[in-house]
């Protein structure tokens, strides 16, 4: 279904998002301390799950779970269930404002793998800002030199999955809903960890643990389901550099909840993979109307 844009919708939508995203991270990484992350990803996805199917099943049905390519909403759900489960063990050792910067690696491996899964073109100039992007993550990562931890190179894998997750979810788009992708999500991360969670599993022992477990649910399903919602609103181009936003709000939450601040090495790459990501935007954006004009004078 094409909509016209509506970009104070989109943008609403995605400041919602980068809002409960690193509410997300931050309940993980408190949790982390004392459950297994086979735990708390259940607890993410579980909650996903339910809220998906209260919300949205009443009123879609069965028609909730039709999809054009059911095998490719499986293999984009275990991917960014796998991309969660790595980066929650990660954050157990990483400060929450490098492991967020690092993340942002992502679009980097996104424009690198378009060509390939996608058959989009990319230029030299987009290449270049991915080799620029990727300095800024060897920045923080500083290989060699023992400043970081190791565990910090999985937010790095992570962000593969995350990149392959994406690039399925753009080919989807067109063809199914926001709601059935995201419910796709839910079942299939729901189904996948429940196997594991019995050998793993610890009886919340506190209050403030259980609401924890439930925030996972509602931070993760509904910060994922606004984030497609605002790409349903508004372009890319303009969409997708407010990702970037996930830094503020997680620099205030790792500063407050676990008296966390980047030093200069991280506020440096993160400028530079920001700097080279909304290059790689609005060079998008630029090949996009130079396309469009095209084909309006043929």
């Amino acid at each position: 279904m094409v909509r016209e844009h509506n970009i104070g919708r989109a943008i609403f939508y995605m400041a919602v998002a980068m809002t409960l995203l690193p509410c997300l991270n931050a309940s993980a990484k408190y949790l982390g301390h004392s459950y297994s992350t086979v735990e708390i990803v259940w607890a993410r996805y579980a909650g996903h799950f339910a809220y998906m199917v209260i919300a949205f099943f009443p009123r879609r049905g069965p028609r909730l779970f039709y999809t054009s390519r059911p095998w490719i909403q499986v293999l984009r759900s275990a991917l960014l269930v796998s991309s969660t489960g790595i980066y929650f063990t990660a954050l157990h050792y990483t400060d929450l404002p490098t492991a967020a910067a690092i993340s942002f690696s992502a679009p980097f491996m996104i424009t690198g793998l378009s060509g390939v899964m996608l058959g989009e073109r990319v230029g030299p100039r987009r290449w270049a800002a991915v080799g620029v992007g990727f300095l800024g993550a060897l920045i923080i990562l500083r290989p060699g030199s023992g400043a970081v931890q190791l565990a910090s190179f999985l937010v790095l894998i992570s962000a593969a999955c995350n990149a392959l997750y994406q690039l399925l979810t753009r080919s989807l788009s067109a063809r199914d809903s926001a709601e059935t992708s995201n419910t796709y999500i839910a079942v299939v991360g729901f189904v996948l960890t429940s196997l594991a969670v019995p050998f793993f599993w610890r009886t919340p022992g506190s209050l403030v643990d259980l609401l924890l477990f439930v925030g996972l649910g509602i931070f993760g399903g509904f910060g994922h389901y606004f984030i497609v919602k605002a790409f349903e609103w508004g372009p890319a181009a303009v969409i997708a550099p407010l990702n970037y936003g996930q830094l503020i709000g997680t620099v205030i939450i790792g500063y407050f909840a676990f008296a966390e601040w980047p030093d200069l090495w991280t506020w440096t790459g993160a400028a530079v993979i920001i700097v080279s990501g909304l290059y790689i935007f609005y060079r998008e954006r630029r090949v996009q109307r130079l396309a469009r004009r095209a084909e309006a004078t043929i």
